[in-house]
């Protein structure tokens, strides 16, 4: 078992269950969602950190809203890419990664789902 399906998997455990229960969370994605998508970027320890803070944030004395998790990410060279794009064909985007700023050179992204991706493949 992967690693980073130890993580996730009770994750998608609640989320089957909370289904059936009303939404309650304050956040944008959903507490979650949030967690998955942190265990699916990050090392675990830093996922588990932030995960762990966000759901602290998640009650009536802070404000919620919109909060897209925040991943370390050094994106390959260009010339990286050509020969792995020559050989894959089409490729499904789940997941965008945007900079947080475009004024430094930070590593950091936030991280962004492709919901029609996701109805495609269905």
């Amino acid at each position: 078992m992967n690693m980073k399906n130890f993580y996730i998997a009770p994750i998608k455990g609640y989320q089957y269950i909370s289904k059936m229960l009303p939404a309650s969370c304050r956040y944008y994605p959903s507490c979650s969602e949030y967690a998955s998508w942190q265990f699916e970027f990050n090392a675990p320890h830093k996922a588990l950190a932030a995960s762990t803070l966000r759901i602290l944030r998640c009650n009536q004395f802070f404000k919620g809203g919109i909060d897209y998790p925040l991943v370390d990410y050094t994106p390959p060279k260009l010339l990286a890419l050509l020969p792995f794009n020559a050989f894959c064909g089409n490729i499904d985007i789940h997941y965008w990664l945007v900079p947080k700023s475009t004024q430094t050179k930070e590593t950091k992204y936030y991280v962004l789902k492709d919901f029609d991706a996701i109805k495609r493949a269905t």
